[in-house]
């Protein structure tokens, strides 16, 4: 694999806002990392500061491990760190001079980028606007929460938006098999730590903002703060910003953008004067018709997906679609009857023997668990039953919320473990039962999914919320094998 840059000096010419102390003449740069452990002979190590840990304790463990260069704070004391004739390279912002750093070093990227962001429905997005493209006869990829999706590839996925090195990897490597047009996800944590700088976008799309994250953003405002990031900062003012203007934070947002003098704003929603107009939206037993405006163009499709919030995804995507690629409407709207959800995203997993339906869904927000259940209410002719629970060592105050969610849209409830990671399970439960005295505690995921798809019947519906596409359930420090869509074919087919 060939980068763009591999002399220490010249790929810190174009980053003025780096600062070089020591001689970088003759020095050929191998990698980058902001991991000591990572470091190799030839890598330049970035000291970033962390949440449990800070880079800059490490910088002597990089420099013995090979490192030619460090990155570190402006204010970092590089005496007493024996260092040697490694050149310092301080930075007022380390990460987001790390992003660039990677950005110069890898080069290359597939030509057409749209990046995602959102409380929910980003990993939808992505794979409809992927799924889109390929129906064009496009080499396109998506990249976020489920992994990387490519032709002739589908990896797991380690988080929603990686790291500035892994990141620019990818995009080096999937340009280098030909992919041409990429969506990916971004994170409110990787656009607030910086990791998406130097990544060049036609497009970004917003879908909606609800409580989330609070353990790591302070309030809501910061939590959007984040995420508007990447249309004030990352996206040119002459390139698209597709927007839910039915999401209040959306509407906001449309008005920053405005007042900002943003020329290319692509609005979605109810309302006619909306970019992407959606006229109607029509239940079926198995999804939906739904009409779209764009223009002078106005179609109606059925598609193989419950719950309107899906439309609203789908928008997105077609949005995303318009804006990075020449191509006909008319030709966009054609492929959406082929387009299926994604793993884990509200998936009808069928062959339950006493005709109930079975969805496995990532909702572990109280606006997405809602979502959920009042899409899936229209479609239920007996009983809506539902499993979830909520993951340890975060936002607490979803707990309640999501519990009373449960409580008041679905006709049975079972609580159960999700992730409790450091936190004792049987407390997570008890916080909602609390709120939701009527449902059913049981811890073991497992069986709390048996016990749920056993009870259904004809005309029940059977929703299993909170971890979706994950193949492991998070005790500790340790990750089990666990897979709700394996664990819930296996109750299906089990049923008598």
């Amino acid at each position: 694999m060939s980068y763009a840059k591999t002399d220490l000096k010249e790929l810190l010419l174009p980053l003025k806002s780096i600062q070089v102390h020591g001689v970088t003449d003759g020095i050929a740069v191998k990698g980058l990392t902001a991991d000591s452990r990572k470091v190799r002979p030839g890598y330049i190590y970035a000291a970033l500061p962390g949440q449990k840990f800070d880079g800059h304790a490490f910088i002597k463990d990089a420099v013995t491990n090979g490192a030619v260069a460090v990155l570190c704070s402006v204010d970092t004391d590089s005496k007493g760190l024996e260092l040697g004739n490694v050149p310092v390279l301080k930075a007022e912002n380390t990460r987001l001079a790390f992003a660039k750093l990677a950005a110069q070093f890898f080069g290359a990227a597939p030509e057409n980028i749209v990046a995602i962001t959102g409380t929910n429905g980003k990993t939808s997005v992505v794979h409809y606007t992927r799924g889109i493209w390929q129906a064009l006869g496009l080499k396109a990829a998506s990249l976020g929460t489920l992994g990387v999706e490519s032709p002739g590839r589908v990896s797991d996925g380690r988080m929603t938006t990686l790291d500035p090195a892994n990141l620019h990897a990818e995009l080096l490597d999937l340009q280098a098999v030909g992919v041409t047009h990429l969506a990916m996800e971004a994170s409110s944590h990787g656009l607030d730590q910086y990791r998406l700088d130097g990544v060049h976008l036609k497009s970004a799309a917003f879908t909606n903002l609800t409580q989330d994250h609070l353990d790591y953003h302070e309030d809501m405002e910061t939590y959007f703060k984040a995420k508007k990031r990447l249309f004030t900062e990352l996206l040119d003012k002459d390139n698209a910003a597709v927007i839910n203007a039915d999401d209040p934070y959306g509407a906001k947002l449309i008005k920053i953008l405005k007042d900002a003098g943003h020329k290319n704003i692509v609005s979605y929603g109810k309302d006619s004067s909306n970019s992407i107009a959606i006229t109607n939206i029509e239940p079926t037993n198995e999804g939906q018709n739904i009409t779209i405006k764009i223009g002078d163009v106005q179609k109606s499709v059925t598609i193989d997906m419950v719950g309107a919030f899906q439309t609203y995804n789908l928008c997105a995507a077609i949005g995303l679609v318009m804006s990075a690629t020449n191509v006909k409407i008319e030709d966009i709207l054609e492929t959406l009857p082929i387009l299926s959800a994604p793993r884990g995203r509200l998936q009808n997993l069928k062959g339950h023997k006493k005709g109930a339906g079975v969805f496995v869904d990532y909702a572990h927000t109280p606006d997405a668990l809602s979502h959920i259940l009042r899409s899936l209410r229209v479609h239920t002719k007996n009983k809506l039953i539902v499993v979830f629970g909520c993951g340890g060592d975060r936002d607490k105050g979803k707990r309640p919320k999501m519990a009373k969610i449960a409580c008041d849209h679905a006709d049975h409830v079972i609580i159960t473990d999700d992730n409790p990671r450091h936190e004792e399970p049987s407390q997570i439960r008890r916080e909602l039962v609390a709120a939701c005295p009527k449902a059913e505690d049981i811890g073991n995921r497992a069986y709390a999914i048996h016990k749920a798809v056993r009870m259904a019947g004809e005309g029940d519906i059977v929703v299993i919320a909170g971890k979706g596409h994950e193949r492991g359930q998070i005790i500790g420090d340790n990750v089990y094998p666990f897979d709700d869509l394996v664990i819930t074919q296996e109750a299906i087919d089990a049923v008598e």
